[in-house]
C-alpha cells in the first residue's frame, strides 16, 4: 500500500503579506477599499507590489429551518437585484439571512431574522458551517445554522418595510427542496450549502429528535 504524502496547509500565513496601503474608494450602502500588497510566494521570495479592490459588506448569518414532525422547511422568497444579470427572475428561493451588527452574536442575529423575515420562533439552533462567500474580493464569512421548530410555521408575507424588505415564505418538505436542488432551481450559494449539509447529516440529526 503506497503511503500518503501529508502536505502542510496552509502553507502561508497573515504575516506572508505586505500590505503598504489601504484607502477607502466607495462608501455608500457598502464600501470598497483598495489595497496595495504583495505576497510570499510558493517557489520562494515576494510577488511584485500590486492592486487589489476588496468588497467589505460585513458578516452574514443564514438559518434552515426545520420542522421535524412534518418534514419541511422553511425557505424564503425575495428580490435581489444582483441576479437578474444571468438567472429568469431576481426572485430568489433562499435559507433566511442577515448582516451582523456591532455587538451581535451569530446565534442573536440568526433568531433576529428569523423573527424579521418570517415570524419564526426557533427553538435549537444547531451550527452548520462557516465559510468565506468570495475571498478573491470580499471579506464576508457566513455563519450557517440549522434551526429545529417545534410548532408547524405558517406561510405568509413578511420583511421589514423600512428595509425594502418583500419577503414570501414558503414551507415546503424537504423531499421538494432536495429535488429543486437536484434541478438547479435553487442555485445561490447559501442555500446550496444549507442543502447540501442536510442532505449529509440527515440520518445524524434524525436520532436526536
Amino acid at each position: 500500500m503506497s503511503e500518503i504524502k501529508m502536505r502542510h496547509y496552509p502553507s502561508f500565513s497573515n504575516e506572508d503579506v505586505e500590505v503598504s496601503d489601504k484607502n477607502t474608494v466607495f462608501q455608500g450602502f457598502f464600501r470598497i477599499e483598495r489595497y496595495k500588497l504583495r505576497h510570499k510566494l510558493f517557489a520562494g521570495g515576494w510577488s511584485n507590489w500590486m492592486q487589489r479592490e476588496i468588497f467589505e459588506r460585513g458578516h452574514a448569518v443564514a438559518v434552515l429551518p426545520y420542522h421535524p414532525a412534518s418534514d419541511q422547511l422553511v425557505l424564503v422568497e425575495q428580490f435581489r437585484a444582483g441576479a437578474g444579470a444571468t438567472s429568469k427572475s431576481p426572485w430568489l428561493l433562499e435559507v433566511i439571512a442577515g448582516m451582523v451588527a456591532d455587538g451581535e452574536t451569530m446565534p442573536e442575529v440568526a433568531r433576529r431574522e428569523s423573527k424579521e423575515e418570517a415570524g419564526l420562533e426557533l427553538a435549537e439552533l444547531t451550527p452548520m458551517l462557516s465559510y468565506l462567500s468570495s475571498p478573491g474580493g470580499t471579506t464576508e464569512r457566513i455563519q450557517l445554522y440549522f434551526a429545529q421548530l417545534k410548532q408547524l410555521p405558517t406561510e405568509g408575507i413578511f420583511g421589514l418595510s423600512d428595509e425594502h424588505e418583500d419577503i414570501r415564505v414558503h414551507v415546503v418538505s424537504r423531499e421538494q427542496a432536495l429535488q429543486w436542488l437536484a434541478q438547479g432551481v435553487i442555485d445561490n450559494a447559501a442555500t446550496v450549502i444549507a442543502l447540501q449539509w442536510l442532505a449529509l447529516h440527515y440520518e445524524q440529526l434524525k436520532t436526536r429528535w
